[in-house]
């Protein structure tokens, strides 16, 4: 087999995995009920966040907290400090990338 396949998993309970973790990218997949999200941090890396589900809250830098829906592609910058949630009753299923990975 030339490919490598990773699979993700599914369901409807708090999750953060990392899929892929290599010298190029990092492939996150996280899900998060109401009241649930990561703490604040800055981003390690060049972010590249998709809304697979539900309403993303996401604070950058100073901003005030805006919202995405399902659909919604974020490119957030390296450096940039971030407070991610969710603050609806639906459920928050995102996907991560992180390019180019980030040196530890």
């Amino acid at each position: 087999m030339v490919e490598k396949v990773y699979n993700m998993t599914y369901g409807n309970t708090k999750i953060v995995e990392m899929l892929i973790s290599d010298e190029n990218v990092n492939f996150i997949h996280m899900i998060f009920n109401k009241g649930e999200g990561l703490p604040e941090h800055l981003s390690n890396s060049n972010v590249y966040m998709t809304v697979i589900r539900g309403t993303l809250s996401i604070g950058l830098d100073e901003q005030e907290i805006h919202e995405y829906k399902q659909g919604s592609v974020l490119k957030i910058p390296f450096k940039t400090k971030m407070n991610v949630g969710n603050k609806h009753d639906e459920i928050l299923e995102l996907i991560v990338v992180k390019a180019p990975a980030p040196v530890k």
